[in-house]
């Protein structure tokens, strides 16, 4: 049998850290998505959405690109530290 889901359920390890870390900054979700358009990550604020709920896959190019949005590590951002 494959894994390429959390023990959760969700579709990725980040969601959750993106959120809080978004909050942090005082950022909407479609402020968040508007940044990362500007470092040239198509993202629009559904797909921030459906990230953050656990309901989308990031790729390794998104989760580099949102660490280094974030000034954190991409252990950081999936939990792994």
């Amino acid at each position: 049998m494959f894994i390429n889901k959390a023990e959760d359920g969700r579709n990725n390890l980040c969601g959750q850290n993106v959120a809080a870390l978004r909050r942090k900054q005082g950022l909407s979700q479609r402020e968040l998505a508007d940044a990362l358009q500007l470092t040239g990550l198509d993202m629009d604020k559904n797909a921030v959405q459906r990230i953050e709920a656990g309901k989308r896959f990031v790729t390794d190019i998104e989760l580099a690109t949102l660490a280094r949005f974030f000034h954190v590590s991409m252990d950081t951002l999936t939990g792994l530290r």
